[in-house]
């Protein structure tokens, strides 16, 4: 019971350290050919916008690109999150028959 509950420790420090560096992991996408540029961490923060002067002329346009653009690196932020954060937990955790299927 104890060696199980030592694992569900190692597990959470895992967790918190994959977190950690996934604030340091970097995710660009752009729309509009590129008049629209973010750049967003692992953990969904956002770093950097970048606006050409011609989008700035079509506000429903702008507001269409930086839709596009924000949720392609969010979702692509989502699936590394995921990946991380699952990976994290399972190298701490003992081999259980049909839990990876869970997780």
């Amino acid at each position: 019971m104890f060696d199980i509950m030592g694992k569900l420790d190692d597990a959470k420090k895992n967790v918190e350290e994959a977190r950690k560096r996934l604030d340091h992991v970097l995710i660009d996408a752009e729309a509009g050919n590129g008049m629209v540029k973010v750049t967003i961490t692992g953990n969904r923060q956002l770093k950097n916008l970048s606006i050409a002067d011609e989008a700035m002329q079509d506000k429903e346009m702008l507001e269409d690109y930086l839709s596009i653009a924000l949720n392609k690196a969010l979702e692509e932020a989502g699936k590394i999150q995921e990946d991380e954060l699952k990976k994290a937990a399972m190298d701490a955790m003992p081999n259980i028959p049909g839990l990876d299927g869970l997780l």
